[in-house]
This record gives C-alpha cells, structure tokens and sequence, in this order.
C-alpha cells in the first residue's frame, strides 16, 4: 500500500452560472511512479468525471497539462507524487484566461504574443522549394536549437511577477522567441526593427529580473542567459537611440 493522498482542486466553470470557486477534496492510494497526470485520470474516472484538466502528449512535449501545483507552475505528466507531500493542492495557471477547473487557454496568448512580435523568418529573398536549403554552422544551429525546445506550457508567464500585474508585457517566453530570431543569420531584421519590438517597457525593459521563468522552465531553457543578453542589446539600442534624438 503506498500514501494516502490529498488533493485539493480548485473548481469553477465560467460557463454555468450556479458555478461558485471553490476547492473540492479528493483522496488516492498513491501507486508506484505515480503522475499527476495519472492522478487526475484515475480521480476523473473514478470519483468525479466533471473535473476538467487539459492533457495530450503525457511526455513533458505537448505543455497543455500545466498547472499550479503547491504554488508552483509545472506540468502534471512531469511531476510524481512521490516527490511531493501526501498533501497536494492544484490551481489553475494564472495571467491564462480560465475555461474550467485546472483548464485555461494558453493557444489564444500565445498566438497574440507570435504575431505582436512576429515570430517568423524576415526575409526579403524569394521562396524557391527547388533551391539548396541554406547551411548553418553547426554550433549556431545547435544554439537555436535550445531555444527552440519551448514548448509554450505557460509556466514562465504564470510565476512572472510583471506578467501578473500587467496583461501589455510580453512575457519570458516571448523575448526567448526574439532571442532565437536575433541569432538566426536567415532574419533579415535590422537592431533597430528589433528594438522596436522588445526594447521597451512591454518588452525587456519590464522585466524585473527575478528570474522565477527560468526556475520554473521544464525545459530548463538558459531564459536567464538571453534576458541578460537581450537586455544589454537594447540598452545599447536606447542609447544610440537617445543620441540621435538630441
């Protein structure tokens, strides 16, 4: 027999009126290698099929199944049970607009935050699908590469203290997006076009370094290397900037 566990979940469905927040207490038999993930299969299926939480991959990939857990941002199918406490409290992920229970809709966030920061390749070359894919030195590509394993769970939003406070910042995982562009030769951007995107108080600028977005990556992306990066870049910036207009 393993632990007895406690969960308490937060529950309130936006769409049905009589729907009042509130926390619901459930208990498990904890089992070897237990998930959260299989946690809350095994509670939905076996005491209240009503309970909403988002899941696809069930490999740490996907990012959908993230939530607060014990006031921590972290993805359900990544954390066992036995690494935490018999007592264990779920909440939904905060700054996310709420869809039910432990469900919120990062797809809509992070499709505002690609297209405010136009999160693809600028290039003024024309398209030809029968042309050489351009080459890459191997480090730089690998490079890219790290910043590219962001797979936009939502955890380095909900513990930014900027991001809670104001819904205009961009965000972690928006200037991580920036940082990558900026390090591909095939983006045609200029330092100034970038400024104009992240250089500012919704962009780098609005960060206040506390750095919980790396510490609470799953990805353990260097988030902290590319702010420090990304911050020395635009400071540069902003002063040539206010140079040119005095």
């Amino acid at each position: 027999m393993g632990r007895h566990l406690t969960f308490e979940i937060f529950r309130f469905n936006p769409e049905d009126k009589d729907s009042v927040p509130h926390m619901e207490t459930f208990h498990l038999e904890e089992t070897e290698r237990m998930t959260l993930f299989i946690a809350l299969t095994r509670i939905r299926e076996e005491q209240d099929p009503s309970l909403q939480f988002d899941f696809c991959c069930r490999a740490g990939i996907c990012g959908s199944c993230a939530m607060m857990i014990n006031g921590r941002p972290g993805l359900a199918c990544k954390t066992l049970t036995r690494e935490l406490p018999s007592e264990i409290t779920l909440l939904p992920l905060p700054v996310f607009k709420l869809i039910g229970d432990l469900s919120v809709d990062t797809g809509t966030w992070y499709r505002a935050m690609n297209e405010k920061v136009e999160s693809w390749i600028h290039t003024h070359r024309s398209f030809d699908p029968r042309a050489e894919e351009q080459r890459m030195d191997n480090a730089l590509a690998e490079e890219i590469y790290e910043l590219e394993r962001c797979v936009e769970c939502g955890c380095c939003v909900a513990s930014c203290g900027t991001a809670n406070m104001r819904e205009d910042f961009l965000g972690a995982s928006a200037l991580n997006r920036i940082a990558r562009f900026m390090m591909d030769p095939r983006d045609e951007r200029s330092s100034k076009e970038y400024f104009e995107v992240v250089g500012t108080d919704e962009g780098i600028f609005g960060c206040m370094g506390l750095l919980a977005c790396e510490d609470v990556c799953p990805k353990n992306l260097p988030l902290q290397d590319q702010l420090g990066i990304l911050r020395r870049k635009m400071g540069w910036q902003a002063v040539k900037h206010l140079f040119r207009m005095g």
